[in-house]
């Protein structure tokens, strides 16, 4: 059976296509009655409108799309409950793409979007990303970008992040406060500017505090930052240095992939070594001990990022002129039990 058409419509109640159009619309200038039979006839027809026409005519899709590098921390499950909740409120739909943190699969991805003519973009870039060609290339489209998380200072768009060099900062800071002397920290990748800054935040941490910076203690995470990474860092840290007293991890999962090895040595957290993670993930509280981490607002990281690029889109409509944002959301510490 083929689609009920505004034509059918219009010929079996002897009215004009506009009538009916304008009456599924809630249109002032058409009576309640020949509303009220437009809508009766429409639901007995089975009528949908044809989105894909609409669009056409008021050259939006009313979709977004959201690129986001991994599925596997907490912290984006937080971001997609943030854009969700301002796009339903907005009546859009939201594509969700993960670029599994390769350079290759998001230039697909934002190629993808922009051929099904999303009106935004939504971006974390991922680890690999050192060039922005692609990125620009939406720019070049005229598409509403925000970037969030991972962000390139080097993109003119509007973003939306914590201060992680700080964020770092005040971790560290935090346990030279319980004594340590000796913390190490478990970096990300050279790529990704929150990696940059966290672990500048943790250098400049142990300068203002007096505490030589020794490069032996920085290992980098060659997994993505995940739980291997955690594991296999804190396996190798205990036997080249056997006297570390803390671990700064880049996140929870890595921190929890550091508790994960100590406990199953035997070695007492936070009494031998402390592990300090980053996000306030879920899993920071099932581990043991729980976990002490920088909270991430992840949700109203989410919820800010998508209504500036829903107003950036509504402003592009109106040909109204605007400037892009840079918005900085505040962290802070939870102290829990391993540190």
């Amino acid at each position: 059976m083929k689609d009920a058409t505004l034509k059918q419509i219009a010929t079996q109640l002897g009215v004009s296509i506009t009538t009916v159009s304008k009456a599924l619309k809630d249109y002032p200038d058409v009576s309640k009655k020949t509303k009220n039979a437009v809508i009766d006839l429409a639901k007995k027809l089975n009528y949908t409108p044809n989105s894909f026409a609409v669009n056409l005519r008021t050259k939006e899709s009313k979709t977004i799309g959201l690129i986001v590098p991994t599925v596997d921390y907490n912290f984006f499950s937080k971001v997609f409950e943030g854009v969700l909740e301002e796009a339903e409120k907005r009546k859009y739909l939201v594509i969700i793409l993960r670029s599994n943190e390769k350079l290759e699969v998001e230039k697909k991805q934002i190629e993808l979007l922009l051929n099904k003519r999303v009106d935004g973009i939504l971006m974390s870039l991922s680890n690999e990303t050192g060039d922005f060609d692609h990125i620009n290339n939406i720019i070049a489209h005229k598409t509403p970008l925000v970037l969030f998380d991972k962000i390139a200072k080097l993109v003119n768009c509007s973003k939306v992040m914590i201060n992680d060099r700080k964020a770092a900062y005040d971790a560290v800071t935090y346990l030279i406060s319980k004594g340590h002397k000796k913390i190490a920290h478990f970096r990300g990748s050279y790529m990704p500017q929150n990696s940059i800054d966290r672990f500048l935040g943790y250098k400049k941490a142990l300068e203002d505090n007096n505490i030589p910076y020794d490069s032996s203690l920085v290992y980098l995470c060659d997994n993505n930052t995940d739980f291997e990474d955690g594991y296999n860092n804190a396996q190798k840290i205990v036997i080249d240095h056997p006297d570390i007293d803390a671990i700064f991890a880049i996140t929870d999962l890595v921190a929890v992939g550091a508790i994960k090895y100590l406990n199953d040595i035997g070695i007492q957290i936070p009494q031998q070594i402390a592990v300090f993670g980053f996000c306030n993930s879920f899993m920071s509280e099932i581990i043991t001990p729980k976990l002490t981490t920088i909270d991430q607002p992840g949700f109203e990281i989410g919820k800010k990022a998508a209504s500036i690029l829903f107003d950036e889109i509504e402003l592009i409509k109106s040909n109204k002129a605007f400037n892009f944002q840079s918005v900085e959301l505040e962290t802070s510490i939870i102290e829990r039990g391993s540190a």
